[in-house]
């Protein structure tokens, strides 16, 4: 069965998308933030994420906790640590340092949305006008063995993505609008937002 999404209806007025947002150690659009946590499903922070989301929520931080925080937990602040563990958040400690903390992230967040069935054919709608000039495709947790697309510059056809060999991050639309994606396994799909 193919899914129909457009990619950046979470940054639309009307938009129901469906998504996870993941906080990552670094600064972010402050601008899209509440659009994308009021309608995001599941909300995480990979380790120093969290303060960034504990600063930029300041005095209002109840009304903006985390699903989870993950990470070996060598960034996160020992009061923000505190603060979100008192709000019980789930705090996943994951000592793994051959792995970054983001890649740790992703995978619970694969984990705890595996049921959904991540895999399958897909039509992503890039014609709201939001889009940037990149996007790309990057394997979840285990190399995708069969990856065909359409609508991308440098498209795939029943190519493995693998990290090590090929994982596609800079690629960019042929302009028709429309990406399908095939895959055997999951994959995140990542783009560039125009400010």
């Amino acid at each position: 069965m193919e899914r129909a999404l457009t990619p950046l209806d979470c940054l639309l007025p009307a938009g129901n998308l469906k998504f996870c947002l993941l906080i990552l150690n670094q600064p972010f659009n402050e601008g899209h933030f509440h659009c994308l946590w009021s309608k995001a499903a599941l909300r995480a922070c990979a380790d120093g994420g969290a303060n960034h989301l504990y600063h930029f929520t300041d005095g209002s931080q109840d009304s903006f906790l985390p699903d989870y925080i993950s990470g070996d937990f060598d960034s996160i602040q020992p009061e923000v640590k505190e603060y979100y563990k008192v709000k019980g958040c789930e705090l996943i400690e994951t000592m793994d340092q051959d792995l970054t903390d983001f890649t740790k992230c992703l995978q619970i967040l694969q984990k705890k949305i595996e049921k959904k069935g991540l895999q399958g054919k897909h039509k992503l709608h890039v014609d709201t006008g939001l889009e940037g000039a990149w996007c790309g495709l990057i394997p979840i947790g285990n190399p995708c063995e069969s990856v065909t697309t359409t609508g991308l510059k440098w498209n795939l056809t029943n190519q493995v993505l693998k990290f090590g060999t090929l994982v596609s991050t800079s690629n960019t639309y042929d302009g028709s609008g429309i990406v399908t994606i095939e895959t055997d396994k999951p994959l995140l799909w990542t783009m560039a937002i125009k400010r």
